[in-house]
């Protein structure tokens, strides 16, 4: 009996040992990110992003940087497009998207990045992380994993989130988007991450990020080119009824009416540079990666620029999802 007691006391002491020595609890681990994002003064990281979302796997190179208190910049690099390489940048003026190559640029009236979750910011994914009070939290030997759901105000296909921790730094490692299935249709992963960067002064600036005055003498595609017109393959019941083709100033437009359980129109005309980015277009609704290149959504169009082409899709009918899924799809095409 002596023994047994004996037994129990040694057992029981063994567990107070093994939990004084054990892992870090999800209350712990959440508490400690908290306090890494609020004294962290800025940082730099890069990542590669793959996104399953269209026709085809796209990859872009996210190079990140934010500066306490809101200065972000965000550079989106894609290979099969390299004139659309993009800039999403946050100062004091506004928040912008930057296409360079071309000289253009959209100001925002929006609350970008604290209105919907960012797979690739640090401030956003310990945002996600502490306002879902049902995550679910796994370790493993070198990561802390939280199971999340996302916020994406205008696309609700993508509900949930894996998040890879590094254990020791609490640095992302990893970021998988999920869809209703829990396939990972966005993967994002950091292969830097310094959390002690410096910044010049000018580093956010508008200026600067499109390219100081050289972008003035940026060119368009070649005008000899013909026009190549893309379609989408998903038309949310509708079917094309009209082909119109318009001689403008700067070359050529072309207008197509889908009319159907609900109607819209895409209008396609080749990119040309802007003289002066003094004068931003104006964008009332989000910022949207559409997969390929990220667009400027309002209530009632989408508005984006890829292989040398403005798009402009426009619907009194379709919902903001059905506007972005329509976006998504127009790849297919007819060089004419």
């Amino acid at each position: 009996m002596k023994m047994k007691i004996i037994g129990v006391l040694l057992f029981a002491g063994l567990i107070i040992v093994l939990a004084a020595c054990g892992e870090k609890s999800q209350e712990d681990v959440v508490a400690d990110l908290q306090e890494k994002a609020e004294k962290m003064d800025g940082y730099k990281a890069k990542a590669e992003m793959n996104m399953n979302t269209g026709k085809e796997q796209q990859t872009f190179q996210i190079d990140i940087w934010h500066k306490k208190e809101d200065m972000y910049r965000v550079g989106l690099s894609n290979k099969s497009d390299e004139k659309g390489n993009q800039i999403i940048l946050k100062n004091e003026d506004g928040v912008f998207v930057l296409t360079p190559a071309l000289n253009k640029s959209f100001k925002f009236q929006s609350e970008w990045p604290q209105n919907s979750s960012q797979p690739y910011l640090y401030q956003s994914l310990v945002q996600d992380i502490e306002k879902d009070k049902e995550a679910e939290f796994e370790i493993t030997d070198a990561h802390y994993v939280f199971k999340t759901k996302t916020n994406y105000q205008s696309n609700n296909n993508l509900p949930y989130q894996e998040i890879y921790l590094d254990k020791k730094s609490l640095q992302p490692v990893q970021v998988k988007v999920l869809d209703k299935d829990k396939n990972a249709l966005v993967e994002v992963s950091f292969s830097n991450f310094d959390s002690k960067a410096s910044f010049q002064e000018d580093d956010f600036s508008m200026k600067k990020n499109m390219g100081g005055e050289e972008a003035k003498e940026t060119t368009a595609v070649n005008e000899e080119e013909a026009l190549t017109v893309f379609y989408p393959s998903y038309m949310a019941g509708a079917e094309l009824t009209e082909k119109k083709e318009v001689s403008t100033k700067t070359g050529e437009r072309v207008i197509l009416t889908f009319e159907g359980e609900k109607n819209f129109t895409l209008v396609q005309e080749k990119a040309n540079a802007q003289t002066t980015m003094a004068n931003p277009k104006e964008a009332d609704g989000e910022i949207v990666n559409l997969g390929f290149t990220v667009g400027a959504m309002s209530d009632n169009t989408m508005e984006w620029t890829h292989n040398g082409v403005d798009f402009m899709l426009a619907s009194e009918e379709l919902t903001k999802e059905e506007l972005i899924e329509v976006a998504k799809s127009v790849q297919s095409k007819e060089v004419k």
